[in-house]
């Protein structure tokens, strides 16, 4: 085992912009002019730093391999998690370079290759400023470095959680002696404003480097593993389940880090409550309800980035934390009417509603801000008289059992621009009786004035009531399609599952976005590059107690 005592600034929190670290003990302490600590920045840079510079450009061109993970070096008390694996074998990689490859711009500033050792580049990029000169990459550091890590903050019993951390070693014994050369090289071992080097501390065990602010903590993270792991935790095993498959990049966040964001939010409203002639603290700590109600039921989160066949998506899932009123979304009525509309569509977004929703959502406002309930009813007492609406029954109504906002091919910038909103290809599909449904826009056409109610006219299509700027756009809608049944749509919604979708086709229109910045913007570089672009699509849907989502971006 080799340790070096001390404190290296890149491992100790988040930076506080004061060129010490927020959330250490030690914070503010750093001196900015000593060169030894500017050099080991690139030591935590290469070994921990990377994975999260890796989680950008880098990363973007690895893939997730079946084997040990950061997670068995850590404790089950890790309350947060972000892991990175750089394993650049697999078709999946090779899958992901040939799509980065699409764009100039990924090939002018990366022009990474199928056989490119990953972290060799990562490597170059890091200590081209010259920080570590003499550290040669092939002898001193290929050897034994792995192709994962992590950081992750851990409960040790401390008031702040710790920072540390994970790196895998192919072989420890190199790990022993390519580490010492990596501190020597770029970190020194100097003394530091405290008679302690700067190199910090570390502890190779096993397959895993544990790197922390001093050999005895990374040995206590190493000793707390003993009674048991995060990999083997039930909790990191459920939620990193919950969003779906593995990828090259694994975020969890564990139930116990509400704790501290109770701690967090209790300081901040003691110090919000402060009086402006500084004459000291009220005494009113008390957390806002709505962030007390989230740390309460937080149960735990977790993220997972991947490629998958030409495409790259983003899983997540969390605790619904807000369950009186996402029992109000649980539909799919949302997502069926997107999956309606026209097939040549450029962008919607479309969500359900089950009846009760607005009654629901205000006995929340009022038992989120009780000393405004009062006045609550008394605005909305207020409103009825002055508009002649009714709250919840004409709210409920206008918006019926689901709604979709889109966008038609057509849009042609010139057209707007002399003809006004009129020509702008854009309508609102709503699920429910369009008699109804008219009614209600009808006290709104009366508020609004003439020239907003020429925008507000109704009209029905099949089962659903339409509203449009455009009147070709308007039949458009009312004859419906099958947006669901087209490949693009089919590649980045999640159609089996989706209850509220977002959905953007790039191909679409001539390629609308490319022509528009193109032709329209003068931007041909940014246009070249937003070319590739295929489809897009976010969609969330509830589950019980968890929430997930999953956020896709297709290649042509």
């Amino acid at each position: 085992m080799t340790t070096t005592p001390g404190s290296p600034e890149y491992l100790d929190g988040p930076h506080d912009g004061q060129g010490g670290w927020s959330g250490s003990p030690h914070a503010g302490d750093h001196d900015p002019g000593n060169d030894n600590r500017k050099r080991l920045i690139a030591v935590g840079a290469l070994l921990v730093g990377g994975a999260v510079v890796a989680g950008g450009a880098w990363a973007a061109t690895s893939f997730f391999a079946t084997g040990a993970q950061p997670a068995e070096a850590l404790p089950d008390s890790t309350i947060a998690y972000f892991g990175v694996d750089l394993d650049p074998s697999g078709g999946q990689k090779i899958e992901a370079i040939k799509m980065l490859r699409k764009f100039p711009a990924f090939i002018d500033k990366v022009d990474l290759q199928t056989d490119d050792d990953l972290r060799e580049r990562l490597f170059e990029e890091i200590t081209s400023s010259g920080e570590c000169e003499g550290l040669d990459y092939a002898a001193d550091v290929k050897p034994w470095l792995g192709s994962r890590a992590a950081m992750a903050a851990v409960d040790l019993g401390e008031d702040q959680p710790t920072p540390v951390g994970v790196v895998q070693v192919t072989d420890s014994g190199k790990a022993e002696d390519g580490m010492t050369k990596l501190v020597e090289t770029c970190g020194g071992s100097g003394d530091g404003a405290d008679g302690a080097s700067d190199a910090g501390g570390w502890v190779v065990d096993g397959d895993w480097m544990v790197i922390a602010e001093t050999e005895e903590i990374a040995q206590q993270v190493v000793d707390a593993g003993d009674d048991g792991t995060l990999a083997g935790s039930s909790d990191f095993d459920r939620w990193t389940g919950e969003a779906g498959d593995d990828g090259f990049m694994t975020m969890y966040v564990a139930k116990a880090a509400a704790q501290y964001l109770d701690e967090a939010a209790g300081m901040g409203s003691m110090l919000g409550g402060m009086p402006m002639d500084g004459s000291g603290m009220t005494g009113d700590e008390q957390v806002p309800p709505e962030l007390q109600e989230l740390i309460d039921k937080f149960d735990g989160a977790a993220a997972t980035v991947r490629f998958d066949d030409g495409g790259v998506e983003v899983e997540y899932a969390m605790s619904n934390w807000q369950e009186d009123m996402t029992q109000y979304m649980e539909t799919d009525a949302g997502a069926d009417m997107i999956g309606d509309l026209p097939a040549d569509t450029i962008a919607a977004f479309g969500f359900g509603l089950k009846e009760g929703w607005a009654d629901a959502l205000l006995d929340y406002l009022k038992t989120s801000m009780p000393d405004e309930a009062d006045t609550i009813d008394e605005q909305l007492a207020q409103f009825e008289s002055e508009t002649g609406l009714a709250f919840p029954e004409d709210v409920e109504t206008l918006l019926g059992e689901g709604v979709t906002i889109s966008l038609g091919s057509g849009v042609d910038p010139d057209a707007i621009t002399n003809g006004g909103p009129g020509e702008l290809p854009a309508g609102i599909r709503i699920k429910g009786d369009p008699d109804e449904i008219r009614s209600v826009l009808d006290k709104i056409s009366d508020l609004a004035g003439p020239e907003a109610a020429e925008f507000l006219k109704v009209s029905e299509g099949d089962g659903y009531a339409v509203i449009a700027l455009s009147d070709d756009y308007r039949s458009t809608l009312e004859s419906g399609g099958d947006l669901a049944g087209s490949d693009d749509y089919s590649e980045v919604v999640e159609g089996d599952e989706a209850q509220t979708v977002m959905y953007v086709n790039f191909d679409s229109d001539d390629d609308w976005l490319v022509r528009l910045v193109g032709e329209v913007g003068g931007e041909t570089e940014v246009a070249d590059n937003l070319e590739p672009l295929s489809a897009f699509g976010i969609s969330g849907w509830v589950d019980g107690d968890v929430v997930h989502g999953v956020v896709e971006l297709t290649t042509d």
